[in-house]
């Protein structure tokens, strides 16, 4: 598969070298080549640093590790690039005091799609930091790491989650990508109780089996 990476941060870095190890090509992109330079130096596996335009043109997919904001931004100005392609968004609208800052407005995801309304935007690997995705694979008691995926076009869908297994991870259907924007609030509310309060949010939600109330659970008093 051929995959354009829009950024050089951390995200783009970590997603990066697994995807190339896993045997894709991969073309990073920005708009200071040299840090491109330095990523692809870090990534290896003949990984290409090019611009953000000759990013988007390379990729089938293309993931955008940008920035809120900065993301629908390049979209815009990459609408024409980016038709038909897959355009994973990792973002989060995560502002000061843990604040979800599309509160009221469209998800991430989805202002991601209007700016580049011919693509097929996908929400993934935005509930974790970067350095869980650096980790080969990310594996927690015994149990791979879950990435949940939303998106609303199949073949956009079946690439993300083939991607999301070359991490070392097992995709989840999330739904459309109306359900983006419950993936962002998620890890607004995740990052304020991981660093606001120190707790442990992974124990917020009771095993599989007892998702429903199963039959053999006894009531504590």
């Amino acid at each position: 598969m051929r995959i354009g990476v829009l950024g050089t941060g951390n995200m783009a870095d970590a997603l990066a070298t697994h995807w190339v190890r896993a045997g894709h090509e991969v073309a990073v992109g920005g708009r200071d080549i040299r840090k491109a330079e330095r990523l692809v130096e870090r990534v290896g596996g003949g990984a290409e640093a090019v611009g953000l335009g000759a990013a988007a043109a390379f990729g089938e997919v293309v993931l955008a590790a940008l920035p809120y904001g900065a993301g629908a931004d390049v979209a815009r100005e990459l609408r024409e690039p980016l038709g038909g392609k897959t355009l994973i968004d990792c973002s989060n609208p995560v502002g000061p005091g843990f604040r979800l800052l599309t509160q009221g407005g469209p998800s991430a995801a989805r202002q991601l799609a209007a700016a580049a309304p011919e693509a097929h935007v996908v929400k993934a690997f935005n509930l974790c930091h970067e350095g869980v995705w650096r980790m080969a694979p990310p594996r927690f008691d015994g149990r791979r790491l879950v990435v949940p995926v939303c998106g609303d076009d199949e073949a956009a869908l079946a690439r993300v989650r083939e991607l999301v297994r070359n991490v070392g991870c097992e995709p989840a259907a999330g739904g459309g990508l109306e359900r983006a924007g419950l993936l962002e609030a998620t890890a607004a509310l995740f990052i304020g109780l991981w660093v606001g309060e120190g707790a442990d949010a992974q124990a917020i939600a009771p095993p599989l089996a007892y998702a429903t109330g199963h039959p053999d659970a006894v009531e504590n008093p």
